[in-house]
């Protein structure tokens, strides 16, 4: 229970710092085209890279402890949550935004009472995915990084392994996926009482 405790805590903070950082950079890729052409592609090469090419680097930046497993968890839950809230920012009608044009609305005005609300069913699609991710980034952040914290779900299979007791493993492997299934349905649950009747009611009235 408590190794669970120590990865479930490490997910959700690094699924926290994803998020406001994603939908940060979201916002400022949708604010100004130079920032989308310069910043993107190294979202994307972030995504692709192996966490195993970026230990080294991590471990001289920040050790091999808990910020470490912290900082595995955001690169790998981070790419979902920028593409979606770009998406989302970027899917509001051209009329709508023609309608805040006529009635003399600034940037942050067209922000925050067109694009955000616009944008919500595919914002929690991202937290969604990234939520899964979490809970896989804090135990393969487990497996690189394991001084100076209590051993997670991650460190604990691997122990298991190294020892061959496999029905540990296994039983590891189902605790974490229970870990991401839960993850997953709690923000399932958010997107519904944010999102679900409002969206669809104004689905319907177009």
């Amino acid at each position: 229970l408590e190794s669970m405790l120590t990865t479930g805590r490490v997910a959700l903070t690094g699924l926290f710092i994803a998020t406001v950082l994603g939908m940060l950079i979201a916002m400022a890729m949708n604010g100004a085209k130079w920032v989308e052409s310069a910043v993107f592609p190294y979202a994307v090469l972030i995504q692709t890279l192996p966490i195993l090419a970026l230990v080294p680097i991590i471990k001289i930046w920040f050790g091999s402890g808990l910020t470490a497993r912290t900082i595995a968890c955001v690169l790998i839950a981070i790419f979902p949550i920028i593409v979606n809230t770009l998406f989302g920012l970027k899917s509001a009608e051209r009329g709508h935004h023609d309608l805040f044009t006529l009635h003399g609305a600034n940037r942050w005005t067209r922000l925050f009472k067109l694009q955000f609300p616009a944008a919500m069913p595919a914002i929690f699609t991202g937290f969604r995915i990234s939520a899964g991710l979490s809970v896989i980034g804090a135990i393969v952040g487990e497996q690189f990084f394991r001084q100076g914290s209590k051993p997670g779900v991650g460190v604990v299979m691997e122990q298991f392994r190294q020892k061959s007791r496999f029905a540990e493993v296994y039983a590891g492997l189902t605790i974490a996926a229970l870990l991401g299934i839960a993850v997953f349905l709690i923000f399932g649950y958010i997107n519904k009482r944010v999102v679900g009747r409002w969206y669809e009611a104004t689905r319907r009235g177009r």
